[in-house]
């Protein structure tokens, strides 16, 4: 997530059931794959510029 919020491999994609404080569109990206317990991270952009805010960090059900 460091050098490429959409790298193929993180599956990111718009959460359409969740937005963040003031409306912000919240993103899920997959920490793990194809494995048990795998978890996943809710994130979006802000506060400022060059800056995102993890939500959660959960694992998939």
């Amino acid at each position: 997530m460091e050098t490429n919020l959409r790298h193929p491999s993180l599956n990111t994609h718009k959460y359409l059931d969740l937005f963040g404080p003031n409306g912000e569109e919240i993103f899920e990206a997959y920490i793990e794959n194809k494995t048990p317990g795998a978890y996943r991270v809710f994130w979006y952009y802000g506060p400022d510029n060059s800056q995102i805010t993890v939500v959660a960090i959960t694992p998939h059900p």
